[in-house]
């Protein structure tokens, strides 16, 4: 994690960059470089002042959050987004996440959790706020989709290249042959098969290959 984060704000109302200003302010860690009202050139000012995090609502005028991840991941431009919305919609949570967002944030719980989501996503891990979380989790138990499975809800929270990573894992690709396919690095194979482990909840390379056979990915 960085010695100082440097943070960019994102969200079309005023009075919330403000309050967010006065939070962030009062930690010597935290360094605010920006602010945008609206989405227009969010991506381009992110990239030139080479924020760590970008805090940005999902509903903006000209640019909304959902085209802003879309633009950075078309681009091939890494920055650790955190969501913060109004909307704790299940279908618009995983296409977030499933776009590259780090953490999801309801603006009910923002002022409780801003901090904690900006220290666990700067190390590189994934944060939801307290409700976002129950949503998720009910979902799996068949309380918030009817529709959908749990592994379909869990295969949704994965990127293209992790499902690609996992189905190469279970066809017992090297790391260094998984490397070679998809034209990366060992090291961020590595790092994709960590990010597996945890998202799956299982405890190693062989249960990664148990839950690609169970949900007949091997095929796909």
């Amino acid at each position: 994690m960085p010695k100082t984060i440097k943070i960019h704000l994102a969200d079309d109302h005023k009075v919330l960059i403000d309050g967010m200003l006065a939070v962030l302010n009062m930690h010597s860690k935290f360094e605010v470089i920006g602010f945008s009202l609206d989405g227009s050139n969010l991506v381009e000012t992110v990239k030139q002042n080479k924020a760590d995090i970008l805090i940005m609502d999902i509903n903006m005028p000209h640019k909304d959050g959902i085209e802003v991840l879309k633009q950075f991941s078309q681009e091939g431009y890494s920055c650790k987004v955190i969501v913060l919305s109004s909307y704790d919609d299940l279908k618009l949570i995983k296409e977030v996440l499933k776009l590259g967002a780090s953490g999801y944030l309801s603006k009910q719980c923002a002022g409780e959790s801003i901090i904690e989501a900006i220290e666990e996503v700067a190390r590189g891990k994934e944060y939801f706020s307290k409700n976002i979380q129950e949503k998720i989790f009910s979902s799996f138990s068949g309380n918030a989709i009817e529709t959908q499975t749990n592994e379909a809800v869990i295969n949704s929270m994965l990127t293209d290249r992790e499902l690609e990573i996992l189905k190469l894992i279970s066809l017992e690709y090297s790391g260094k042959e998984i490397g070679e396919e998809l034209f990366i690095s060992s090291n961020t194979v590595e790092t994709h098969r960590k990010n597996l482990i945890r998202k799956l909840n299982v405890k190693n390379t062989i249960g990664l290959v148990k839950y690609a056979i169970k949900n007949n990915l091997i095929n796909n």
